[in-house]
């Protein structure tokens, strides 16, 4: 009873929210950094926060688990009226944004899937049909990076 009477009230403490958001402290004072979540001040400048921060947080850390950047998580949340917490129907118009996104990088993860296969255990990369061997370095001149991997 306790807490769901706490959660009615504006003004939860940040050990709080880490405790029943499941993140540490200094995670939310990162995202609060980064522009993610909002917290007030009390009369004793402890920092305080809306019930609201709880499913914010949630969203955050869902979309971290897809694999969306922190920066396109708070581009995304930046296109809701006064930076509300994002309803059912807001998470839905979200994820939709990036599923186009996901798509992208699940092919791109099976494309490496499929091309490293010959590599590992292999371990020497001197193979003739590596799928990463960059014999004399001919690529180093223009480009950097396991780019032979990200070819098409």
């Amino acid at each position: 009873m306790a807490v769901q009477k706490k959660l009615t009230e504006a003004n939860l403490t940040v050990g709080f929210v880490a405790k029943r958001s499941g993140v540490k402290v200094s995670t939310l004072h990162f995202y609060e950094n980064k522009g993610l979540i909002r917290s007030w001040r009390n009369s004793g400048n402890q920092r305080r926060f809306k019930p609201d921060v709880l499913r914010r947080v949630a969203v955050i850390k869902a979309a971290q688990a897809m694999g969306i950047t922190l920066e396109e998580i708070k581009q995304t949340l930046a296109t809701l009226p006064e930076q509300r917490t994002p309803t059912q129907k807001d998470w839905s118009a979200l994820s939709k944004q990036w599923q186009k996104k996901l798509d992208e990088r699940i092919a791109y993860m099976q494309r490496l899937r499929e091309r490293v296969d010959g590599c590992i255990g292999c371990g020497c990369l001197s193979m003739s049909k590596c799928p990463i061997y960059n014999k004399g370095d001919h690529l180093g001149e223009t480009q950097s990076g396991a780019i032979l991997l990200e070819r098409d």
